[in-house]
């Protein structure tokens, strides 16, 4: 028996390194996973498998074109419509998609993160709920940093080379103007407790109307 309700769809953006994920998290923990399906715009990445490392490493990967964002627009609208979605996974030391897929249910919260959501009118038009996480820029090229070298082995060097050439333009251009669109603005991200408190209790009075 399908559900009475859509399901209810929030959209996290921010800045690079800004907290989206930490947001995300808290809700997954507080709302809890069985009821949420949860995308990633990372995941979305067009594939560049063809191309030469250096190649790949030299494209712009803060710009909206990078993204394959109608399949994820696709996905969306088939969880809102009750059917499974099969989402991509992408090796960022690689920049290419790999040959695996994760299978995501619907369910009666979905939850997409990402730094461009808001960029893109019909994606941003899928949203019912629309949060920025607002961070200071220092802070998100600090965590940027500690990120790649961790996570996408990147060295110091080609990180800030990213960060001046793409990142930063990138975000001006595109990310920091597409706050205008939010519902609610989060300084600090998932660490701002009294912000998070009000999003998790309206998210769980939507949750027990959508049920």
């Amino acid at each position: 028996m399908g559900r009475i309700h859509e399901p209810l769809v929030i959209g996290i953006a921010g800045g690079t390194g800004s907290g989206k994920t930490t947001v995300a998290n808290v809700i997954l923990g507080r709302v809890g996973k069985i009821h949420i399906a949860y995308l990633p715009h990372d995941a979305y990445y067009r594939d560049l498998g063809d191309l030469p490392y250096d190649q790949k490493a030299a494209q712009n990967f803060d710009h909206p074109d990078s993204l394959e964002t109608e399949l994820m627009i696709q996905h969306i609208i088939a969880l809102k419509n009750d059917h499974p979605v099969d989402i991509p996974i992408y090796d960022f030391s690689t920049h290419s998609r790999t040959t695996r897929t994760i299978r995501i249910d619907p369910q009666p919260i979905i939850i997409v993160e990402g730094i461009l959501l808001f960029v893109d009118k019909q994606l941003r038009d899928l949203f019912d709920i629309k949060i920025f996480v607002d961070t200071d820029a220092d802070i998100r090229f600090i965590r940027r940093l500690q990120r790649d070298i961790s996570e996408r082995g990147r060295t110091t060097e080609m990180i800030i080379q990213q960060y001046l050439s793409t990142v930063r333009p990138m975000h001006l251009e595109f990310v920091e103007p597409s706050k205008r669109y939010a519902n609610i603005i989060i300084p600090e991200g998932g660490l701002n407790e009294v912000a998070m408190e009000m999003v998790i209790a309206r998210i769980e009075s939507l949750l027990q109307r959508n049920l």
